[in-house]
């Protein structure tokens, strides 16, 4: 792997600065070309999921890239699919600062962002700008997925107009779309995840866009387990193609131990590991194979997506991880993995899926 300035010593003076100022410096650095490019990704890792071929199972989960301004850098340092987003239908603020957090000793993030993003326009804009430029760059760039993760305004949202009009506007641009109804800082986001609203939106999602890309939906790991089987019978009735498990959390396990542990917003990064593990544990079986399921939340190592894939995955996404062991991690989760599936006795990710189900 080719390493650039924007290295370890960069990641620590990163950190000297407040967190989101820090997420600024990080996307403007990436943007600049200062990050590093990973090599080609070996067939082992290379796998099928919602009817697309990815190069490997780790991806660049919706946050990090609100706005779509470094899609082709989040390529280069490795990951195997980017979702760029959350995108609303008009520019917002979001919620007042500060609203972001670092749990150093937690290893954790709380963030109440509130969608804040320059809207559709804009990261239409910078998509089709990416489309045109990934079509001169190499073919391992080229094979990467981009996804688009869509949500609603804060102000003035209609559900039932919003997505569609958000999915017809990046239809054409994204591999992959994702409908977050799942963010904990949007007021009343999350009481769209009932089975008949959900059945609702994609209804009116299909009948808007017959043609559309891939569609997953993205769900919270606070859901009552008695709520989701109808939720993804819903979600699968509905012509989803995947499911993501899961999005932040509201709730505050026992082990946090840094002071601003009581902050309000959405808990990501190592202390959400077991909960997104138990949500993907049940998820799974609801399924069974009719959908794909994407696991998300405390993956911090190779070892780590081994046991999502065992554990009935398709393929994981990170970001809190990003943030604490910098722009090389997709590089080492990714060596970490193959050496724990040489280990384990299997050649690549298809044996394994195939083993275990």
């Amino acid at each position: 792997m080719t390493f650039s300035p924007f290295s370890t010593l960069a990641t620590r003076l990163i950190h000297g600065l407040d967190p989101e100022h820090a997420h600024e410096a990080a996307i403007e650095a990436l943007a600049l070309g200062m990050g590093p490019t990973a090599p080609r990704d070996v067939p082992a890792l290379s796998t099928r999921c919602m009817g697309l071929r990815f190069p490997n199972p780790v991806g660049m989960a919706a946050g990090f890239d609100k706005n779509a301004r470094i899609p082709m850098a989040l390529a280069r340092m490795g990951f195997g699919h980017v979702e760029c987003g959350t995108v609303t239908p008009r520019p917002q603020e979001g919620n007042p600062k500060p609203r972001l957090f670092r749990l150093t000793e937690d290893r954790a993030i709380i963030n109440r962002m509130g969608f804040n993003g320059d809207g559709i326009d804009a990261f239409v804009t910078r998509l089709t700008r990416f489309r045109q430029l990934r079509a001169t760059r190499s073919a391992a760039l080229r094979r990467v997925p981009i996804g688009a993760n869509l949500g609603i305004n804060k102000l003035g949202a209609q559900p039932l107009e919003d997505y569609p009009y958000l999915v017809s506007r990046v239809s054409e641009l994204a591999d992959y779309i994702t409908i977050n109804l799942s963010s904990p800082n949007t007021p009343g986001l999350r009481d769209l995840q009932t089975a008949r609203t959900l059945s609702d939106i994609l209804g009116a999602i299909r009948a808007r866009n017959p043609g559309h890309p891939p569609l997953a939906v993205k769900l919270a790991p606070d859901l009552d387990p008695a709520a989701l089987p109808d939720i993804v019978a819903a979600a699968i009735e509905g012509g989803v193609a995947g499911l993501i498990v899961s999005n932040t959390t509201i709730s505050r396990p026992y082990s946090l131990s840094d002071a601003q542990a009581g902050e309000s917003g959405g808990l990501s990064g190592r202390p959400l590991a077991q909960l997104a593990l138990m949500m993907l544990r049940r998820v799974v079986p609801l399924v069974a194979r009719r959908a794909a399921v994407i696991s998300c939340g405390g993956i911090e190592s190779g070892f780590d997506v081994f046991e999502r894939l065992r554990g009935g995955a398709d393929m994981v996404q990170i970001y809190t991880a990003l943030i604490y062991q910098g722009p090389g991690l997709a590089q080492k989760i990714k060596k970490e993995l193959l050496t724990e599936l040489y280990r384990t006795g299997y050649e690549s990710i298809t044996d394994l899926r195939q083993a275990e189900f």
